[in-house]
This record gives C-alpha cells, sequence and structure tokens, in this order.
C-alpha cells in the first residue's frame, strides 16, 4: 500500500481514512495576478457607482446654483405665484407644476388599467399564435420617437377629439355638480386633458412590458391548481396572480409616471403652452417640461433663465420624490408579503 501511496502526485494524496482531495498549490505568480484583478475589479464597480452619485450630485448643484437668482428674489413663493410675466420679470412655476402633475395623474388613471388588462390578455386569455406578434406590436409603440406622438396627437388626434369627443364630455359630465367644472368650457382639441391621453398612449407600452414580465413569473402550478379547484379566470388573477406580483406591477406604474412627469416634446405639442390655471381640463395649460423646451433658447435675461432652471430643480425634486416614494411602498409591500408568508 505505501509503494502505490509514493507513486501517487502529491496534488491529489489524500490521507488514509478519505477520499484523494486535490491539495496543490497556486503558484504565487498567479496568485499575485489573481489579486491585483480582483482588487482592480472592485476600484472600477466602487469607480463606477460612486461616479453615478457623484453625477447626480453635481447635477443638483448646478441647477441650485443656476437658480440662485430667482430663490434669492422670490424664495419660496416662486412654487405658489402663477404669473409668469418675462416682459416684467415676474415669475412663478405654480402653472408648470400643477399642469405636469395633472398630465402625469391623468395619464396614469387611462394607462394604468388599459395596460393591466393587455397584460393579462397577453398571459393567461391570448391564444397562442396571436401572442407574440401583439407583444412585439406593443414592443414597437415605446419605440416610436414622443416628437412623432406629439404630431399625431396635433394634426390627427386633436382635431377629431373636439369635434366628436369634448361636446359630448361637455354636454354629459359638463353637468355633473362639484365635477362638472372639470369638463366645462370651450372645446379647442389641445389642453391638459389631450396632453394626459398622449402621454397615457406613450406609457402603455412601459407598464405593459412590466406587467407582463411580472405575471409570467407566477408557477403555471399555483394557477393550474387553482383552476383544477374551480376557480374562474378573474379569481386566479385577483387571488393567484395579483397577489403574486403587486410588487413588480407598481415597480412597472412608477415606471410609467416617471417617464409621463419628464416627457416634452409630446407634451409641447398638445397641451396649448398657456401660462394660466383654468379649473377645466379642457383649457390649454403649461408643464415643466415644455416650459423649458420652449422658453429656454429665447432667454436672454438672467432673471428668466434662472426661472426656468429653477423649474428645472423643481422637476428634478419631484421625479426624486416620486422615486423615493415608491420605493418605500415597494419595501412596505415586500415586508407585508414576508410577515405573510
Amino acid at each position: 500500500m505505501s509503494a502505490v501511496l509514493d507513486n501517487i502526485p502529491g496534488e491529489i494524496r489524500g490521507n488514509s481514512s478519505s477520499e484523494p482531495t486535490i491539495t496543490g498549490n497556486t503558484p504565487p505568480m498567479k496568485k499575485n495576478r489573481n489579486a491585483a484583478m480582483d482588487a482592480l475589479f472592485k476600484n472600477l464597480t466602487r469607480f463606477f457607482a460612486f461616479a453615478v452619485l457623484s453625477l447626480l450630485a453635481a447635477i443638483l448643484v448646478s441647477l441650485v446654483v443656476g437658480s440662485q437668482i430667482t430663490l434669492e428674489k422670490y424664495g419660496i413663493s416662486f412654487l405658489w405665484s402663477s404669473e409668469w410675466d418675462p416682459v416684467n420679470n415676474e415669475y412663478g412655476a405654480l402653472v408648470p407644476i400643477v399642469g405636469t402633475l395633472v398630465t402625469s395623474a391623468i395619464a396614469l388613471l387611462i394607462a394604468v388599467p388599459v395596460s393591466f388588462g393587455i397584460a393579462l390578455f397577453l398571459t393567461e386569455l391570448s391564444p397562442t399564435w396571436l401572442r407574440r406578434p401583439l407583444g412585439t406590436a406593443i414592443e414597437m409603440l415605446a419605440a416610436i420617437p414622443s416628437i412623432i406622438y406629439g404630431m399625431w396627437g396635433l394634426f390627427i388626434f386633436a382635431p377629431l377629439f373636439k369635434q366628436y369627443v369634448q361636446p359630448l364630455l361637455i354636454a354629459t359630465l359638463g353637468n355633473i355638480p362639484g365635477a362638472g367644472i372639470l369638463f366645462q368650457g370651450p372645446a379647442f382639441g389641445i389642453g391638459v386633458f389631450t396632453a394626459g391621453i398622449i402621454l397615457a398612449v406613450m406609457i402603455i407600452p412601459f407598464i405593459t412590458a412590466v406587467m407582463r414580465d411580472v405575471f409570467e413569473l407566477v408557477p403555471a402550478m399555483l394557477k393550474e391548481s387553482a383552476y383544477g379547484l374551480g376557480a374562474t379566470t378573474w379569481e386566479v388573477v385577483y387571488r393567484v396572480v395579483l397577489p403574486f406580483t403587486k410588487v413588480g406591477a407598481v415597480g412597472g406604474i412608477m415606471l410609467g409616471l416617471g417617464r409621463a412627469l419628464g416627457e416634452t416634446m409630446a407634451v409641447t405639442f398638445v397641451i396649448g403652452n398657456a401660462y394660466r390655471l383654468s379649473g377645466s381640463l379642457f383649457a390649454p395649460g403649461n408643464s415643466i417640461a415644455s416650459s423649458l423646451a420652449n422658453e429656454f433658447a429665447e432667454a436672454s435675461d438672467d432673471v428668466h433663465l434662472s426661472a426656468l432652471i429653477e423649474l428645472g430643480l423643481i422637476l428634478f425634486l419631484i421625479t426624486t420624490i416620486v422615486l423615493a416614494c415608491s420605493k418605500l411602498l415597494l419595501l412596505r409591500l415586500a415586508k407585508s408579503e414576508g410577515a405573510r408568508s
């Protein structure tokens, strides 16, 4: 036995009480090279992570510095002043802020149920032969440039909306006590409501894609078990699919909201670009992004330029707050699911 063991190479020689194991030593040069590569990899990833944080900090600092003039002149009152008069150097951000939030809210109210229905149809009800081409068509909608949506909204959708839809909404919803003021006034075709609809069309592909992906993650065994117990399709969706995927679905909705808040060109075409507040959703309005797109190149006065930069700062803070709230919501949902399980 000892003679046999003497013939076994040292790097695979084991003890007599166990199977032979590989105990060879790595050459020192290779060890040093691996350690150097590992250190380089860690430092590169650390650099990229801090580069992103530094970029965000630099953007925030540049926006604060650029808006210093209006911060000193108007202070916090810039947020709730509706005055925007470049001739007299009087500026307020209330109209663009309201326009941004209202158009995004309208877009979500329309896009979320539509996206939910499309995602459910693709994952639960669609025939196999239709699933792939329909999914591809929805993904193609996400690739269309926003300026194309804006041109289509201005030249095709707005005239049809003005002629056929707005008179009907004014005649019906405009007579509702209290809420009817939202649907009163002349039919312009363009306005806050039209901008919200165009935004909804734009964010539907993004929300649908995320919802479809998370719905497909539901184990087939869970759904088949529910069907085997006699559950209907709606019961399977409501009691199996939604509880399993609600965190991902909320993430998709927040992705669409972030897209809607920062949209520029499409909104610029159809919102009307008017600095005035109105109780009617059909009236022209403005948004932060469209204000920047329309006026930044022509802003020669320092106060005017500073006011526009402060609008950009406000939009930056709004998107940051929305992202932070969405993260907190996702954490609470995940925690509640963990507590239940």
